[in-house]
């Protein structure tokens, strides 16, 4: 089943995407109380997730998807957690500054890192070019979406708690503006690194949450990223260092999961970093993944003046 939420003469709801078009949710709800978002409908579990289900099959009135303009499938997560380093031609071709080059998962462990809620935008819309910034790139990512409160799980019970998959596309600023005229500091590369993951609309989603029943083989995902048509990164899940369930019950030791949070998990290799192309304004970014659809975003123009605290 394909959730999405949209929006429509100024008013935003929630979905099911079926051949023959949008159903509305809260419209084809028999009864009193109907959810309003995913979130809602996650965090009010399987029976209410059950229910969806059956709309999508006995709705008999939907809209025209190119009536409705898509938004991200959760708009603002509760956390947005990502992982670094987990595909390990990725790791190679960052010059090895994320780590082993192979990264073993017998004697390593993945390396989370979170983000604001504000880096999530929806298809088609622009990524907004930050002002601190000169160098832009892109990072196609499989991301889980997760259905249940989770704490202290095992790899075999972390398909219980994942509601579905989407696509994110995790831009990343590459280099800092901030950096100009400072002091060096222990830890700085680090932290200009994380700043450059926190721009608002770094961190576009979509184009719907497709539940993980539909999905066979998670970890057999084909993936792509275009841009301006061209292909800059081709790979398979297959090909993660740390596969969805290991990467779900690790984060569950280190903080609660709950209903709606979203975890990107690592991009594979073919960033900007690693050849020099970075994004140019106006460019066309295009994310395809096996069952997942295209999310497609461009970049806004660069500011005519950027950030510079200390000049």
């Amino acid at each position: 089943m394909k959730l999405i939420t949209y929006s429509k003469i100024k008013s935003v709801s929630c979905g099911i995407l079926t051949d023959g078009g949008v159903i509305d949710v809260p419209s084809a709800w028999d009864g009193p109380n109907p959810p309003r978002s995913i979130k809602e409908i996650l965090q009010r579990g399987r029976e209410c997730l059950a229910k969806i289900a059956e709309l999508a099959s006995s709705a008999d009135v939907s809209t025209s998807l190119e009536a409705v303009k898509l938004l991200a499938p959760i708009p603002r997560p509760s956390k947005v957690i990502a992982l670094a380093g987990n595909y390990a031609e990725h790791i190679i071709e960052a010059g090895l500054k994320l780590g082993l080059s192979n990264s073993p998962r017998q004697t390593t462990v993945p390396r989370p890192f979170l983000m604001p809620p504000t880096v999530v935008i929806g298809p088609d819309e622009q990524i907004p070019w930050p002002a601190y910034s000169e160098q832009i790139d892109y990072e196609i990512e499989l991301a889980i979406v997760i259905g249940k409160e989770a704490k202290h799980i095992n790899s075999k019970e972390a398909t219980d708690v994942i509601a579905g998959y989407t696509i994110a596309n995790d831009v990343s600023a590459r280099s800092v503006t901030f950096a100009a005229g400072r002091a060096e500091r222990p830890w700085d590369d680090f932290y200009d690194w994380l700043n450059g993951k926190w721009a608002d609309g770094f961190l576009p989603m979509g184009p719907f949450l497709l539940t993980a029943d539909e999905i066979d083989d998670v970890q057999n995902l084909g993936m792509s990223l275009t841009v301006n048509g061209q292909t800059r990164q081709k790979a398979n899940s297959s090909q993660m260092i740390y596969p969805v369930t290991d990467i779900v019950s690790f984060l569950s030791h280190i903080m609660t999961l709950e209903p709606g949070d979203v975890i990107a998990t690592g991009t594979p290799s073919g960033v900007g970093l690693a050849t020099g192309s970075y994004l140019e304004p106006g460019d066309r970014i295009e994310c395809t993944i096996d069952q997942l659809g295209t999310l497609r975003n461009t970049l806004s123009q660069r500011p005519e003046k950027l950030y510079e605290p200390l000049a």
